[in-house]
């Protein structure tokens, strides 16, 4: 069995329909003046879950998205044929952690992202449980689609979430659980929103997925 402590809670599930811009005078005083208005809706997301936990150069941090920056992107190809310089900038910039690391100048051991769907979480879990770091910020999140959804390629809502992972039982809020030995075939892994809303109510999870038994629990 393979056990990290959770030190750190923070869920943002925005109202339905927030834009980036709404999001940006909601999350503003979180963020240095200059650096909002590059940040994208992901971005703003999850640098206000990872408000009040401070990193060290010792932590690791693990990133799991099925879509990023998909918004972004969107709203940069709804721009032309006159191309805006402003959204293009939006559209290739760092990713929605890094966004909020390189805004602290906050480096940080490892950073390992993760992309996919049906497996992503348990995917994200396993390499923050093999980390090697004291520490590990387990950060997820999505950017609400819209022309990109009805294509299965965005997400249907916004959200983000963050973790803090450590060994130390000591103050701990919850507790995460992997049993190596495999089950008897795969179950159902969480998607990567309801494993969010879990996080966000407190509520229990336990799944039979890839490899062995998960549980996540809280005290």
């Amino acid at each position: 069995m393979i056990t990290r402590f959770i030190h750190h809670v923070r869920v943002d599930r925005p109202p339905a329909g927030e834009s980036a811009a709404e999001a940006r005078e909601r999350l503003r005083e979180k963020f240095p003046r200059g650096a909002v208005r590059r940040m994208t809706h992901l971005g703003l997301l999850i640098g206000s879950t990872l408000e009040g936990l401070a990193l060290s150069a010792d932590d690791a941090a693990v990133y799991a998205s099925s879509f990023a920056e998909t918004r972004a992107l969107e709203d940069f190809l709804l721009s032309f044929p006159s191309a805006s310089p402003l959204l293009f900038q939006t559209s290739i910039h760092p990713g929605g952690v890094q966004q909020v690391l390189i805004g602290r100048q906050q480096a940080v051991a490892r950073l390992w992202p993760l992309a996919g769907q049906t497996r992503l979480v348990e995917q994200a879990l396993l390499t923050a449980l093999l980390e090697t770091a004291p520490r590990v910020v387990l950060v997820g999140g999505e950017e609400r689609g819209t022309w990109m959804l009805e294509r299965g390629m965005a997400s249907d809502r916004a959200f983000a979430f963050a973790l803090s992972l450590s060994r130390e039982a000591d103050g701990a809020m919850g507790r995460l659980e992997f049993t190596p030995p495999p089950p008897d075939g795969a179950g159902s892994c969480p998607m990567l929103g309801a494993f969010a809303d879990a996080v966000a109510e407190r509520r229990p999870l336990a799944w039979r997925g890839t490899g062995g038994a998960w549980s996540l629990t809280w005290t």
